[in-house]
């Protein structure tokens, strides 16, 4: 009962703690500035908004916060050394890296790059600098990598079960261009969770005594512990073409426990054996890199599937609350016929839907090739197409190109979209290239 009110205590210490940090705040803020952009894009392709930034923003602090926590249970029987200097430290790593690309913004990324930098300041035992930079040198050499790779490797568990759940859920619909200069439908992917992790640190003296003793940190332990409250950032990006969004989130939430798995296998091994510390630290960030190859390369290789068939108009995406989302139409579904009528364009569709302006039958093909029949009065006010996006044809005007963002251009919010028939760097707009962090 003792160790247990200790917890609590040091536990509402380290909330408050958390609350004067100004990181969570940021990571919040850097959140709101991404759903924001994304609502932007959608507006821009499709005149409507499929995704309301502000309920998106609240799912991911939601879904960070209780993830935090959960990681931190889990931690507790690791063990992690931290300080503030290292918070600071790993930080503005992490900020310095998003200058560069957003997706940079992931702890196994920070810890990657700060385990070779302190490898690499182990071959100067004499370098002795002064003022701030012997600051630096001391806290980067004081870091226990092993243990924080590991706490990576924890993350990267919580944010496959994250993926998996809400991961589909934010995608966004986006008119490519293809293999050969063909317009094809694909979802970008992008979601990020700020994780307030509250860890138990060893204490000098005056802490509490655990009831174990955890992995990391050996007879640290000895003199107590206390607890530090952490904020940090999880997320992924993922482009597809070829999958269902909810497929692509399942495969790339088992990609990333695989990963978490080598990750956290290569730490425990690197605290047993201290030179294989610099082989986990290059791992962590090599493995994270060749998941990124590997899912553009896969996607390079499948055929695209949001393209129209033969027959029908073939659903990019569905308008929540529309006519197309109450009658049960999915993304990835084929509409063959509107009031008996077969469909081969958007220009088909709408006059068949005019042929009887107050109520519409349609036949709509699943996933599995199986017709379904729907019907449903139309009111005044309702989306032209009855709130299905449908996947574009070769007379779309719009295209969207993929170049990198930076922490500049997420500043910026800026974006620019041409019309298919300018020059490609032109019709060009600033989304994440796929990746997986």
């Amino acid at each position: 009962m003792e160790t247990l009110e200790q917890f609590l205590k040091y536990g509402m210490d380290a909330g408050l703690q958390l609350l004067t940090q100004p990181f969570y705040y940021i990571s919040i803020l850097f959140v709101m500035l991404v759903y924001r952009r994304q609502v932007l894009l959608e507006r821009k392709l499709f005149h409507v908004k499929l995704h309301s930034w502000g309920m998106q923003t609240w799912r991911t602090v939601l879904g960070g916060l209780i993830a935090g926590i959960g990681v931190s249970l889990i931690v507790a029987f690791l063990g992690v050394t931290l300080t503030l200097g290292a918070i600071l430290c790993i930080w503005v790593t992490s900020l310095i890296l998003m200058l560069f690309h957003i997706r940079y913004l992931c702890f196994a990324y920070s810890i990657g790059l700060l385990g070779i930098i302190q490898f690499g300041l182990s071959w100067f035992p004499n370098w002795q600098p002064t003022g701030w930079t012997e600051t630096v040198v001391s806290t980067i050499l004081s870091l226990n990598i092993p243990a924080l790779l590991a706490l990576a490797a924890i993350l990267h568990f919580a944010e496959a079960l994250l993926v998996r759940l809400q991961g589909a859920g934010f995608a966004t619909p986006l008119f490519l261009q293809g293999k050969r200069g063909k317009l094809v439908g694909g979802y970008h992917m992008q979601s990020f969770w700020p994780l307030p992790l509250f860890l138990l640190v060893p204490a000098s003296s005056g802490g509490g005594t655990l009831p174990w003793t955890p992995f990391f940190g050996g007879d640290a332990w000895s003199g107590g512990f206390m607890m530090m409250a952490l904020p940090v950032v999880i997320g992924f990006g993922e482009m597809t073409q070829s999958m269902l969004t909810q497929e692509k989130a399942n495969i790339t939430s088992k990609r990333l426990i695989f990963y978490g798995a080598i990750v956290l296998a290569l730490s425990l091994l690197a605290d047993w054996w201290a030179p294989l510390m610099i082989v986990a630290a290059l791992a962590t960030l090599i493995l994270h890199e060749g998941l990124v190859w590997y899912s553009r390369y896969e996607e390079q290789q499948r055929s695209p599937i949001y393209v129209h068939p033969v027959r029908g108009l073939r659903v990019l995406a569905v308008l929540p609350d529309s006519p197309a989302h109450e009658l049960g139409i999915l993304p990835g579904e084929t509409i063959l016929k509107v009031n008996g009528t077969l469909i081969h364009n958007k220009e088909q569709l709408h006059g068949a839907l005019r042929q009887s302006p107050a109520f519409c039958k349609l036949e709509v093909q699943n996933h599995d090739g199986e017709s379904k029949f729907l019907q449903r009065a139309i009111y005044d006010g309702d989306h032209h197409q009855l709130g299905a996006i449908v996947a574009p044809d070769p007379r779309d005007d719009i295209a969207v190109g993929l170049k990198p963002v930076s922490l500049f251009a997420l500043l910026a919010n800026k974006l620019h979209i041409r019309n298919k028939r300018s020059s490609a760097a032109a019709r060009e707009i600033a989304v994440t290239s796929e990746s997986v962090d």
